[in-house]
């Protein structure tokens, strides 16, 4: 089996097989460390080797191929277990000790045990290693947490302000994250712990719409560079688990994210303004969108003008949640040039799911979007792309949902080129894709290939878009309103009702 290096610290080494295989690879597989069986009967397509040693040279093996590679050099190893009290409640100020003490280049290694906190900071140069039977609780009391302002000004007046808080688009005041870093560089999370932020003991998701402050993530990079996280999983998240923001070179590895299917809000990972984007191997379970790319609401999107960009997403797996790979709603400053492949799709709402509205403003591009050799089992609708999305507090008004072909002005967003190869998608239930440009401005072209779209033969019914004026659906094939280019080429489907090319104000189609 060939295979290569997908990171190296001075703990951890993760690996990627090299084959078509979506998630898992076609048969289970050995790794051998230095001459020694270290994992047996792998079945994912990314495996992570944990508790090595830094700036060691080592040689893994699976089946015939090998690769060596030398871990990374580190200042030093702290434990925490020397650090904590155990007769105390509350974990918070030993650990940020802990942290404050590491010199650069350090290893914070959090032994097994279990530790209790509100919010932690990390700094440049540290990592953070959970180990294996070790587990980071979160304070279940909303109370305990401080405040961080939206944004500050900088002295200079040439300055755009600082980013702190953010809520949903917008640099509003909230409480800070389980896990944070600002402005850092050379950051890294990893291990085989678990971080629980315990929002199932809160009232977090209970009483979403009346707290005063955005609710805590899970982990958040707010301004930072060069940011691993690697192997740890993560669960039961206030709101939004994870949250890159105005970060570059960020990447995150053979991770699990899990929160309970009817938890409000609770994206899995969503990169914000962000740049150099890797997320691989991630294993998610969710109560909303698994991952959602997003570059703010209309002020972030004209002030700063910091697309999401150069994402790449490979080899994950996305079961329930509402969708699997998701851009927007938040797209202020546009989202480009996002690849997704050999990633598998099951039990969600959507497959993929583009969302955006009138309002988003002139700088709201979509464009360069690639999905190859996806796997779809049971998602609702596996394609959508809905530019009357109607989120916000003017959401249902006239301006959103019209249908009519209205003034393109500063506030009209873009979408542009979509590319879907190699999709394959069972026991669909709505319809198989839904795509619904604006009259002003309609979706560029849409080129689906090499595909094959089944649907359930005792479907549900319900509405394939978020949007008003669209009633409930059930084994409808294929709609297109406001498309420039449709392009099908060898795409085969089955099991719908009625056409299977819906089309409506399309520019031109190539069926071949």
């Amino acid at each position: 089996m060939k295979f290569h290096v997908l990171s190296v610290t001075s703990k951890t080494a993760c690996f990627e097989l090299e084959n078509e295989s979506v998630y898992y690879a076609e048969k289970a597989y050995d790794v051998v460390l230095n001459g020694k069986t270290v994992l047996e009967g792998v079945k994912e397509n990314v495996f992570t080797l944990y508790e090595l040693e830094p700036d060691t040279e080592y040689a893994v093996k699976v089946g015939e191929d090998s690769v060596s590679f030398r871990t990374e050099k580190a200042s030093m190893v702290l434990h925490l277990k020397d650090f904590v009290n155990p007769g105390e409640k509350d974990d918070t100020l030993m650990i940020q000790s802990a942290i404050a003490v590491l010199p650069k280049g350090g290893v914070l290694y959090v032994d097994p045990g279990e530790y209790r906190i509100t919010s932690l900071f990390l700094k440049s140069d540290m990592t953070l290693y959970v180990a294996k039977g070790a587990v980071i609780y979160g304070n279940p009391v909303i109370g305990d947490y401080p405040l961080i302002p939206g944004e500050e000004k900088y002295l200079d007046p040439k300055k755009a302000p600082l980013q702190l808080g953010a809520w949903e688009g917008n640099p509003f005041p909230a409480k800070p994250s389980f896990i944070s870093a600002y402005s850092a560089e050379n950051v890294v999370i990893e291990g085989e712990g678990v971080l629980d932020g315990q929002a199932d003991k809160s009232d977090f998701w209970k009483n979403v719409k009346t707290m005063t402050y955005g609710r805590p993530r899970m982990l958040c990079f707010n301004s930072c560079k060069h940011v691993r996280v690697i192997g740890v999983t993560v669960e039961n998240s206030p709101s939004w688990t994870i949250h890159p923001y105005f970060s570059e070179d960020v990447s995150f590895y053979a991770i699990r994210v899990k929160n309970p299917k009817d938890a409000p809000n609770t994206d899995g990972l969503d990169p914000e303004c962000c740049s150099k984007v890797n997320i691989v191997g991630v294993y998610f379970s969710v109560g909303d969108d698994c991952i959602a790319l997003k570059s703010g609401k209309i002020y972030i999107g004209k002030t700063y003008k910091k697309a999401c960009e150069q994402v790449v997403i490979r080899n994950c797996y996305m079961h329930e949640g509402h969708g699997a790979v998701v851009l927007g709603s938040e797209v202020g400053a546009g989202v480009k040039d996002v690849t997704i492949e050999r990633c598998y799709f099951e039990h969600t709402d959507r497959g993929l799911r583009i969302k955006t509205r009138r309002g988003r403003g002139k700088d709201s591009i979509i464009d360069n979007i690639a999905f190859r050799h996806i796997v779809m089992d049971n998602v609702l609708t596996p394609l959508v792309v809905n530019m009357f999305y109607f989120c916000d507090p003017d959401g249902h008004s006239e301006y959103v949902y019209s249908k009519e072909k209205l003034p393109v002005d500063d506030r009209t967003p873009y979408i542009g080129s979509f590319v879907f190869d190699d999709i394959r998608a069972s026991d669909a239930e709505w319809a198989l894709g839904y795509f619904a440009g604006l009259p002003e401005r309609p979706i560029g072209s849409i080129e689906i290939r090499n595909s094959t779209f089944t649907v359930k033969k005792d479907a549900s019914k319900g509405r394939p878009a978020m949007m008003d004026g669209i009633g409930e659906m059930s084994r409808v094939g294929f709609v297109f309103d406001n498309v420039e280019k449709v392009v099908f080429d060898n795409v085969k489907a089955e099991g719908y009702d009625g056409e299977k090319l819906v089309l409506k104000n399309v520019g031109s189609l190539i069926e071949k």
